[in-house]
């Protein structure tokens, strides 16, 4: 995807969040369990500063986060940072540099992917939270935003924290798994201490039998893949293999995306 792609779906994505959180700030969010709408609102916010002040020091601020956040209105505090956060990318290119745990990208471009797929996923948890409809994710954002999660996340975290996922791997017989989508495949490989992802946008990586195969069109997968304990499965998503196989890779994506 283009990065004024990505920006064009963060200004529509961040639309309809801003749109839907006020209507019932202190619901339950089933996709973040302990969290209301408030405290997700909040957490928007909080990513949204932390990564502009990533963009602007050249470096992810720590500690974080300020304590006087605490005492700002969600709303306010939400609209404060977003308006931040479209100041600091007006004023770059997305090839300057820019602070990030993602080593082999240290751009500003990363961070623009980065926050239109988590507006996209906290736009979900806010219409999840508030009981509305949730909005289709356009295809192409869909698919970037699974490819994002099993590259970016899961297979980089594995490999460079892999003690993380010693509980989860080290007794791993070693599986396979195809995350399969409209015009979209990928093979996971798993094992102790592994994690490969092949594939992505127009490819055959799924063609092989997989001990697990995850399906269904690039909305329902995507949000099946960030699906946060508590919210249900999303209709259109077909899971196939034993369950305990699905464990693992749901582990996997759980641990990475803490």
């Amino acid at each position: 995807m283009e990065y004024s792609r990505f920006l064009d779906c963060l200004a529509a994505d961040f639309a309809r969040l801003r749109a839907v959180v006020p209507t019932d700030l202190r619901a339950p969010v089933p996709s973040c369990p302990g969290w209301t709408v408030a405290d997700l609102t909040r957490h928007v916010a909080d990513v949204y500063l932390h990564k502009t002040l990533a963009m602007r020091e050249g470096a992810e601020p720590d500690p974080w986060p300020p304590k006087e956040f605490a005492d700002e209105e969600p709303l306010a505090l939400l609209d404060r940072a977003h308006a931040g956060l479209l100041d600091e990318f007006a004023a770059r290119k997305p090839e300057d540099p820019a602070g990030s745990w993602y080593t082999p990208d240290q751009t500003v471009g990363f961070w623009i992917r980065r926050m239109a797929q988590e507006t996209v996923i906290h736009r979900i948890d806010a219409e999840l939270g508030t009981g509305q409809q949730v909005s289709p994710v356009p295809a192409d954002l869909a698919i970037d935003g699974i490819d994002e999660l099993l590259t970016v996340f899961v297979a980089y975290s594995v490999a460079g924290w892999g003690d993380y996922f010693t509980d989860i791997l080290a007794g791993s017989p070693g599986r396979t798994y195809t995350v399969r989508t409209d015009g979209a495949a990928w093979r996971v490989r798993t094992g102790p201490g592994l994690f490969a992802v092949d594939g992505g946008a127009d490819s055959g990586a799924g063609d092989d039998a997989a001990d697990v195969t995850v399906s269904g069109p690039p909305t329902a997968v995507l949000r099946w893949m960030w699906n946060w304990e508590g919210a249900g499965e999303p209709a259109g998503v077909t899971v196939e293999g034993v369950p305990e196989a699905v464990e693992e890779l749901r582990r996997c994506i759980v641990t990475a995306t803490q």
